[in-house]
């Protein structure tokens, strides 16, 4: 470079400075949670552990098990550890928007398994009457950032969407997809919704050059 741009001193040393400032490392991927102001004058934390509470006296109001107080604690303790809190606030904000319009909504997944999540109304399953791991959720090993999915009815979901880009902004939301290819094989199942006859689906699948599922070898089935 420096004998192309002989003529060009300055540009090199210039290149040379932003070289200098440029220093990145994996580590500098990690997740920007929005700051939800769900309690005034309250740090994330402070304010999942209230809501939580909050939410464990709606659920018990006779008393709640000594189980489950152990089960958020230890919750509650993690999540302040791998400082998830803001997470779990955007989403139970979310659900409490759906919630306030008559929304139905519903967690899944692995969030089944915190009783943070129960509480909260995020999801149904009561801690008090199931073995929940919530570790299969969030660890401290595997530190990966928790995933709590949310299915709303879809004749309505679109309400919530617009609710999400108003209050966080169009430039800080967004929508993903996930688009599934069916390879060769599946024709089978398609033969299957169709109602088509088992030698009629092989006869159909033998004539398609396929991927098989379980390699990355393509194959031609001889008819």
């Amino acid at each position: 470079m420096h004998r192309l741009f002989a003529r060009y001193p300055e540009a090199l040393a210039r290149t040379l400075e932003i070289v200098e400032r440029c220093r990145f490392g994996l580590d500098e991927l990690v997740y920007q949670y929005p700051d939800e102001a769900t309690i005034p004058g309250l740090t994330p934390q402070q304010a999942l552990e209230q809501l939580t509470w909050e939410g464990a006296e709606r659920r018990w109001p006779e008393g709640m098990p000594d189980k489950v107080r152990r089960l958020l604690r230890h919750e509650l303790t993690l999540i302040e550890q791998l400082g998830y809190a803001p997470y779990f606030l955007t989403v139970n904000a979310i659900v409490r928007f759906a919630r306030s319009r008559d929304i139905l909504c519903q967690g899944r997944g692995s969030a089944a398994n915190s009783a943070v999540c129960y509480v909260l109304g995020i999801t149904s399953i009561d801690p008090g009457r199931n073995d929940l791991l919530f570790e299969r959720f969030v660890s401290q090993e595997r530190k990966e950032p928790p995933d709590i999915d949310v299915d709303f009815e879809h004749e309505r979901r679109e309400i919530v969407m617009q609710w999400v880009f108003d209050t966080y902004g169009r430039d800080h939301s967004a929508l993903c997809s996930t688009v599934i290819r069916y390879r060769a094989r599946g024709l089978r199942d398609v033969g299957k919704a169709l109602g088509l006859s088992e030698d009629l689906i092989k006869m159909l699948s033998s004539q398609v050059w396929s991927w098989s599922n379980e390699g990355v070898e393509p194959k031609h089935a001889e008819g």
